[in-house]
């Protein structure tokens, strides 16, 4: 005797769909202004659809706001190369060669991802002001790092505590030392593990604003959500530029996000159930 299969009841999918679309209603409504006429912007009665679509908005934002959008995606490559060279070491250290303090390490590690952003800002510009790193690029990079490294630390050392031991111990039969072995075996194994870091460490670079308000305010390039946080303020009646500037600001976070979203749930669970 078959089972009889289970149906959602149709409450739940209307409920469901309720939400869904109070969630999203504001990025279509950013979708919406961004293709508005300016003249259309003024009515009393906003268009809940635009009538007559205009790109007028994102032509704006792209010859404002392109040096923007470069130095977020070079500060967001650069936070992902430093997240992932300091990160992958120092959690196959933790989790494979077994050092001591392994365990206050992590609960350190645990305690500087509940440290306000604010504050490690504050103490950024202390310090940035005695090395001359205020208003740089590099400085946003070694700031926006220390978000992604306590995380990137605590999901390698997760996933690579559930590698096998016997593919350690092979490479270290056939040679290899204990750099090799990361490099040659865990490293490559820990392929969804780097992906997710990778991924967590550009989307925290670049949604990024109290380090660039911080540390970058009065520079030369600063990063896309500051531009946009200083565009309003400069062109308050161009509200289409401003939200195609926010649409085009979004764009590489959701492309990212539904890319690698399959290698993202492989990398966070990997690690959680061993055999």
């Amino acid at each position: 005797m078959t089972a009889r299969p289970s149906t959602r009841p149709w409450w739940k999918t209307v409920l469901g769909v309720v939400f869904t679309a109070l969630m999203l209603f504001p990025v279509y409504w950013m979708v919406n202004v961004s293709l508005t006429d300016a003249s259309d912007l003024r009515r009393s009665s906003p268009n809940w659809f635009p009538t007559s679509p205009t790109f007028d908005g994102y032509a704006a934002a792209l010859s404002q706001q392109l040096p923007s959008l470069g130095t977020s995606l070079v500060v967001g490559l650069g936070s992902v190369v430093l997240t992932v060279v300091i990160a992958a070491p120092a959690g196959y250290a933790l989790a494979i060669l077994n050092l001591r303090g392994g365990r206050t390490l992590n609960f350190l590690l645990l305690v500087a991802q509940m440290i306000p952003a604010v504050v490690m800002a504050m103490g950024f510009y202390a310090i940035y002001v005695r090395l001359g790193l205020l208003n740089s690029v590099w400085g946003l990079i070694v700031a926006d790092s220390t978000i992604s490294v306590p995380f990137g630390v605590l999901l390698y050392s997760t996933f690579m505590a559930g590698i096998p031991r016997e593919l350690v111990h092979a490479a270290r039969i056939d040679g290899a030392g204990p750099w090799g072995t990361f490099t040659k075996v865990v490293l490559p194994v820990s392929r969804n593990s780097t992906l997710t870091v990778a991924l967590f460490a550009f989307l925290w670079a670049w949604s990024d604003f109290i380090f660039a308000s911080t540390l970058s305010r009065s520079g030369q390039f600063v990063p896309i959500t500051l531009g946009i946080y200083q565009y309003i303020g400069n062109n308050t009646t161009q509200w289409n530029a401003i939200m195609a500037t926010a649409v085009i600001a979004s764009l590489p976070a959701a492309i990212l996000l539904v890319v690698a979203q399959r290698y993202v749930a492989a990398g966070v669970t990997a690690g959680a159930v061993k055999d």
